[in-house]
């Protein structure tokens, strides 16, 4: 498969350690990051038609993403 758009690190690159310490370190941030990248590569095998959905299904998805990665921002972002 190509590459996969969305990847965390590339959406945040300014808090690629942080990204890091907490998925090690912080059971929450853990299952969100797991989360948000089982969606996201869903949404791009979708998107690529590898596994092919309708446009409701990927729309539902694409907002799951969306709220899953404001909620690792707010994370990200608190001390």
């Amino acid at each position: 498969m190509s590459h996969t758009p969305h990847e965390l690190h590339e959406e945040f690159p300014e808090f690629s350690a942080r990204i890091h310490e907490l998925k090690t370190g912080d059971a929450h941030f853990g299952k969100l990051f797991d989360a948000y990248h089982d969606v996201n590569r869903s949404v791009h095998r979708a998107e690529t038609d590898v596994e092919p959905t309708d446009d409701t299904n990927l729309e539902e998805m694409r907002k799951q993403r969306m709220v899953l990665k404001d909620e690792i921002y707010a994370l990200l972002k608190a001390e």
